[in-house]
């Protein structure tokens, strides 16, 4: 890869990376304890983050376990789980807080799936955006004779390679999540 190249792939990469955690952050079937890493609490005069404040477990398949450094947070823990987005009522006997996770059922792993495909559409109109910008940025510096007729060429079918690329990787990435969500 060349120099010029270089920050656009960058940007590539940083799009695949959003996308993986944007997925992770999609709940399956199974516990899985990144759902959590979006969720703050507020404790201690400041919102922080839950992973700062308390231990994250999975025991089970389906149940997360959250056991907190400090159980005077108990309550603030339990309060920002319940106001989240995960759809999980949190049960708590004072010391340890647990999400049991409910099996999906067909019409709601459909919907994720389809959620999924809309995310990867997204990333792959970023990643073209990308290629879009860099292809203006080399026609600027070739209409300006900074680069070479030949140069362009080069560097347009590299953009393109990239592009491809990258935009393999996030149907891989679409496949793995849609064959995660429908699995039973």
């Amino acid at each position: 890869m060349s120099d010029k190249t270089k920050t656009y792939e960058e940007k590539m990469v940083k799009t695949c990376a959003s996308l993986q955690s944007d997925f992770d952050a999609i709940r399956a079937g199974r516990a899985n304890p990144k759902v959590l890493d979006r969720i703050t609490v507020e404790c201690y005069g400041s919102t922080m983050p839950l992973n700062q404040i308390a231990n994250i477990a999975t025991p089970e398949a389906r149940i997360i376990q959250i056991m907190p450094y400090d159980m005077s947070t108990i309550k603030a823990i339990t309060k920002a789980i319940a106001g989240s987005d995960l759809g999980i009522n949190p049960n708590s006997d004072g010391k340890v807080v647990r999400l049991v996770f409910p099996e999906l059922s067909e019409e709601r792993r459909k919907d994720l799936s389809k959620d999924v495909k809309k995310k990867g559409e997204n990333a792959k109109v970023a990643v073209r955006n990308i290629r879009r910008d860099a292809m203006d940025a080399f026609k600027k510096q070739n209409k300006k004779s900074e680069i070479t007729e030949d140069d362009f060429k080069d560097l347009e079918k590299e953009v393109q390679k990239l592009t491809d690329k990258y935009i393999e990787n996030i149907d891989k990435l679409i496949a793995a999540k849609n064959k995660e969500i429908m699995a039973i």
